[in-house]
């Protein structure tokens, strides 16, 4: 039995060995990312690469020796292309259309599609099957096919060239419905009926009791939405013509045309645009996994 235990006990160490350098492995590009954003200007270009910043490594020895000056010049030549693209480049305005893109159509998702998905799970009418399965069958289509009926349409709207043109297709998300519905089947249907016997209506029923035991399944969707739409860059980069209306990917990618060897401005810009997500993720972890885990299977 002894043995069992040390055999088992091996096996989970090692398991746990492998999971740690595999998580080094996938979080090195996150790394150099954020290492790169405050490296000194004539650090960025370095042979050998310098894995740990100079700012790292000689700004708190200095400050504690009482050489301030020279510790505080080191910081402020490590961000400086931090502060080029906040005052010399128009990174703030691409940040708020990006954060305002982002929210306002994952917050529109999240109602459409926990609505949708509510009525397809625990509703009964004609062809409810059929409509439901003609709805998945649309994430067939590649979405580089949908491109330009979706051009036509944004111009005939006349919101081609705003904001508008970058929130509202990503709304028809047929991926959250299919989600909500899988996980909504889950709920049991003894609590809505109990609702309509106290004399809930259907909004409040669905306000008061599938929304909140949903709360994994949106969260998670939430954070597929809202990341989706942060990086999406060739729809907005199609349908945005003014500088001044840029998410953060397109305004970034121009960023690039005209800086083609300041990697220490792209890699500031590319930093900036990853905290949000990660942000996000950390914290709504803990309903992302929980909503992966419950309901994804039950048909």
């Amino acid at each position: 039995m002894n043995s069992r235990k040390i055999f088992a006990t091996g096996l989970r160490v090692m398991a746990y060995c492998i999971l740690i350098v595999w998580a080094i492995i996938a979080l090195m590009p996150l790394y150099w990312v954020f290492t790169t954003a405050l490296q000194l200007p004539d650090e960025v270009l370095s042979m050998p690469p310098k894995l740990i910043p100079t700012v790292v490594k000689k700004f708190i020895p200095l400050y504690l020796q009482g050489d301030k000056d020279q510790a505080l010049h080191i910081l402020s030549e490590s961000f400086k292309s931090v502060r080029v693209l906040f005052t010399d480049i128009g990174l703030p305005k691409w940040f708020f259309n990006s954060v305002l893109v982002s929210v306002t159509a994952t917050l529109g998702i999240l109602l459409l599609d926990s609505m949708a998905g509510y009525v397809f799970a625990k509703k009964q009418f004609p062809g409810r099957d059929f409509l439901f399965w003609i709805m998945i069958s649309t994430m067939m289509i590649p979405g580089q096919v949908t491109l330009v009926p979706m051009f036509i349409l944004v111009t005939k709207l006349g919101i081609k060239n705003s904001l508008w043109s970058v929130i509202l297709p990503p709304l028809a998300m047929v991926f959250g419905v299919f989600l909500m519905r899988q996980f909504m089947k889950t709920i049991p249907t003894e609590l809505i009926e109990a609702a309509r016997i106290d004399g809930a209506s259907e909004f409040k029923t669905y306000w008061k009791i599938i929304i909140p035991l949903s709360k994994p399944a949106l969260a998670t969707l939430g954070i597929l939405t809202f990341m989706s739409v942060w990086n999406s860059f060739l729809w907005p980069l199609i349908v945005l013509n003014k500088s001044y209306l840029y998410t953060l990917p397109v305004g970034l990618k121009t960023l690039q045309d005209k800086n083609l060897v300041n990697y220490g401005l792209l890699m500031s810009g590319a930093a900036i645009s990853a905290i949000p997500m990660i942000i996000v993720f950390l914290f709504f972890q803990r309903y992302f996994i929980k909503g992966l885990t419950l309901g994804g299977l039950k048909g």
